[in-house]
């Protein structure tokens, strides 16, 4: 009889980059490394164990954002033509590296996996919701929201109406996408913040995860720590904690499993690597040079020094890994199942989606050959979905949750530093302005309620928690500074327009084309 069970959590998130005014935009490869090294490949390992019959249990998030670019068309067309360019440069590199055996054999396995990502994209008829959908459909994926544009919940106490209208805005568009209400939800950054629960009872959410503080410093203490959930005071609404130990032997990159010396190097690309003038067409359309996602190292070791990748040699350390990872689980789950008596123990174990494939090259992999080991090799643990265990567990402590998220140092640092503090005055203000407009529009049509749906796609869009963190980290500070301004301004000018009935139409039309993310949005949720 089993003992325990495993939640496993992808966290799949991409701040909304779309940009139809430029030919081709740096920042939207985000998207395209990511369908290419993490979203299909995970599909391949969906499809893989569903045609040997592997029975499986994941809890996928898909943010709106992601789920509106992986939909859009122009995105779709700009994908497969940036993909020609990989499978082109593939064939290249086949014949550069004719007379380098070790290089050759992988230039041959990266056009294999291109053409597989071009065979999958078509095969879902470009759209890999369609994809995620089938394996929900069959009861092997449990889809998840989050808040529309990613917004940092915490750091929002002030505005609450934006909240609720993240909330609400999520629910719809997952609603549009997948053909039922979604049952749980991912809060943005893992941020919580007592109170906010109450606005996903009223969206119908039944269940939310916190990181392992956020559990741990409730009111009361929870009696069986981060392994069961409890119910919070007030809504009702579920709350599952992050089990540290098994997150960090996934995710640390110096203790964990992604480090192992034997692995891909992430950051030997050819992109960088290689003549100028050769790679020149297969990067960014104003010369900088980009990763292109062939590369032939292994980390090798701590040093500059990089040996040859060996995919045999990686892909017997993913199973090893794997292999550790349920040895570690069967130990913690013995242990807390004598400890517990009363309740069988369940590990949340959650993590980046892109950490799988993009940071993490094996990680695809090292996941097939778990759930594999999982299903055949023993009967301890069980894996499962939030929602099966409150259907199976339903009843459980009542506490409220404290302040938390799985930041830097647990709270809102991250967000709320020297680099980004400033901008959330300007987020509050146009959060208190949206709501004048509310009040002041409650019915209208026409033109002016296309402004007002707009200004709210422009705030929200504004309050991205995507923007913060960019600043904070220092990387592409250009591009978050340039997005934060242009939607702050954008909806400035449309609160202003309003307010004098003096509305742009070709102006409102143009920047509806460029952020027209939720077609069906509706202004009054903000209220």
């Amino acid at each position: 009889m089993f003992k325990g069970y495993l939640c496993l959590v992808l966290h799949t998130h991409l701040p909304y980059v779309r940009h139809p005014e430029h030919d081709d935009f740096l920042e939207e490869d985000w998207l395209y490394e990511a369908i290419t090294e993490t979203y299909v490949p995970l599909i391949d390992v969906f499809e893989r164990l569903v045609r040997d019959g592997v029975d499986f249990r994941l809890t996928l998030s898909l943010t709106p954002t992601l789920i509106s670019m992986l939909g859009d068309s122009l995105l779709q067309e700009r994908y497969l033509r940036h993909l020609d360019k990989l499978i082109e440069l593939a064939h290249k590199e086949i014949e550069r590296t004719r007379f380098e055996a070790e290089f050759n054999h992988l230039a041959h396995l990266y056009l294999q996996r291109f053409e597989l990502c071009r065979d999958v994209f078509n095969r879902y008829q470009r759209n890999l919701i369609f994809a995620f959908k089938k394996f929900q459909d069959i009861g092997k994926l449990e889809l998840i929201t989050s808040a529309a544009t990613h917004s940092y919940f915490p750091l929002m106490e002030v505005t609450k109406s934006s909240i609720r209208a993240q909330v609400k805005t999520a629910v719809t568009h997952y609603e549009r996408a997948f053909s039922r209400p979604p049952r749980g939800i991912w809060l943005p950054e893992c941020g919580y913040n007592p109170g906010d629960d109450l606005f996903l009872k009223e969206a119908g959410i039944k269940y939310f995860f916190s990181d392992a503080h956020g559990l741990l410093h409730g009111c009361p203490r929870p009696k069986y720590g981060v392994f069961a959930p409890v119910y919070c005071k007030g809504s009702g609404v579920a709350c599952f904690g992050r089990d540290l130990e098994s997150s960090k032997q996934v995710w640390s990159s110096i203790e964990g499993y992604p480090g192992d010396y034997n692995y891909r190097e992430f950051y030997r690309d050819i992109g960088f690597d290689l003549d100028y003038d050769y790679i020149k067409p297969y990067i960014s359309s104003d010369g900088t040079r980009v990763n292109t996602g062939i590369k032939y190292y292994r980390i090798t070791g701590s040093g500059n020094d990089k040996k040859p990748y060996h995919p045999e040699w990686a892909r017997d350390k993913a199973a090893e890994h794997a292999a550790n990872f349920i040895f570690n689980r069967h130990s913690q789950i013995e242990y807390l199942y004598e400890i517990l008596q009363q309740k069988k123990p369940i590990i949340v174990s959650p993590y980046d989606t892109e950490l799988f494939g993009h940071w993490w090259f094996e990680g695809p992999l090292w996941l097939e050959f778990l759930i594999r080991k999982l299903y055949f090799d023993q009967d301890i643990i069980r894996m499962v979905t939030a929602i099966e265990y409150l259907e199976e567990n339903p009843r459980n402590q009542v506490i409220t949750p404290s302040m938390s998220s799985w930041g830097y140092k647990g709270y809102s640092e991250v967000w709320l530093q020297g680099a980004n503090d400033w901008l959330y005055r300007h987020l509050h203000e146009a959060s208190w302005r949206m709501n004048e407009l509310v009040k002041s529009y409650p019915e209208t049509n026409g033109t002016v309620r296309r402004a007002l749906n707009q200004a709210l796609r422009e705030l929200f869009l504004a309050q991205s928690s995507d923007w913060a963190f960019i600043l904070a980290t220092g990387t592409h500070t250009s591009y978050a500074l340039k997005r934060i301004k242009e939607h702050i301004l954008r909806f400035t000018r449309l609160y202003e327009d309003i307010k004098a009935s003096r509305i742009d139409e070709s102006w409102l039309k143009d920047i509806e084309y460029k952020d027209n993310i939720f077609p069906e949005i509706d202004y009054r949720v903000h209220q």
